[in-house]
């Protein structure tokens, strides 16, 4: 029957503790009236603080929640991974545990997915407490991401969706070390519906996505779904070897013709400059990719799971090694 049909909600989290307590309240209570059997999987990502305490004590008071621990943090995308690996039911929800993704959204979600969507997406129109430098360099990300791949993402998509069964195994099957993990969903290509919202200010706690994690991820998604950047470096290549072209036929007509052989340091001095920045620049875009290749081809596994809580002997779908399960 529809009403016991198993539904997993996937937070990952990475020292929340001031704030999983009131999440987990407005996530019951966003949840209360669904006709679904509902399980909550928590991951903690290596957490330093009180965070592994407070979802023991949540695993406690309600049976629904499951937690995976990581043996070290191995980062959001990693920890999105591990829940969807673990998770049984029929669709798949997954939320930040900071309370920015809003949980009461959740009933609009299953009824998208009830009416035939496949993928659920939301997409962030506004975030209180963002700074507008942070906004802007966003909005430079996705313009860079749409122009330079094929596989087209939604500005301002967020982590926060659901996914069906079938989305969620063709998901799972995706196991590329550096991962962008809405580039993979487009990816997909399934049926997808979008959702809009406001994202609030963070209940709890400070943002963990500092400006080098920002631009690291923004560099795996952009390495991982384009190519351009090589391109660009070729190109770059060309307009140098044609501006250095140019430059020689000048050369020669200052000497043989116009018979002026003082030396021009200057041009010199910045052509050499220019040409080596730009092949300076073209290795390390090269370098770049073949680092990612070098982290592809050793297969280590994407994270460890230091313990696991709740699942029992029901299943061993997560990709990690598992040290004690309860």
């Amino acid at each position: 029957m529809a009403e016991y049909r198993p539904i997993s909600i996937v937070a990952p989290c990475f020292n929340e503790a001031d704030g999983l307590m009131a999440f987990h309240a407005a996530l019951s209570a966003a949840i209360a009236d669904l006709p679904y059997d509902v399980e909550i999987i928590y991951v903690d990502d290596g957490s330093t603080d009180a965070t592994p305490q407070v979802l023991d004590a949540l695993r406690k008071q309600d049976r629904r929640v499951k937690t995976l621990v990581f043996s070290r943090n191995f980062g959001h995308q990693a920890a999105l991974l591990a829940g969807l690996d673990a998770a049984r039911g029929d669709a798949v929800i997954t939320l930040d545990s900071d309370l920015q993704h809003p949980p009461e959204r959740i009933p609009e979600l299953i009824r998208a997915w009830e009416q035939g969507a496949d993928i659920v997406y939301t997409v962030r129109r506004e975030t209180d407490g963002v700074p507008l430098s942070k906004r802007l360099t966003s909005r430079l990300f996705y313009w860079l991401m749409n122009r330079a791949s094929v596989t087209p993402i939604v500005p301002g998509a967020a982590d926060f969706r659901l996914m069906d069964r079938v989305a969620v195994d063709s998901f799972c099957a995706l196991r590329e070390t550096h991962r962008f993990n809405r580039g993979l969903v487009s990816w997909l290509g399934f049926r997808a519906t979008a959702i809009e919202f406001d994202a609030p200010a963070r209940f709890a706690g400070e943002s963990k996505y500092s400006f080098t994690r920002m631009l690291r991820f923004a560099v795996d998604g952009l390495v991982s779904f384009s190519v351009w950047p090589l391109r660009a470096a070729m190109l770059l290549g060309f307009g140098m070897a044609a501006f250095a072209a140019l430059y020689i036929v000048y050369a020669l007509y200052v000497f043989f013709v116009l018979r002026w052989t003082v030396p021009g340091w200057t041009s010199t001095l910045v052509t050499v400059l220019l040409i080596g920045g730009v092949q300076l620049l073209s290795v390390g875009l090269v370098g770049e990719y073949v680092g990612k290749i070098y982290e592809e081809v050793k297969r280590r596994p994407l994270y460890v799971v230091r313990e696991r809580h709740g699942f029992g002997n029901d299943h061993q779908r997560a990709s990690g090694a598992r040290k004690r399960s309860v």
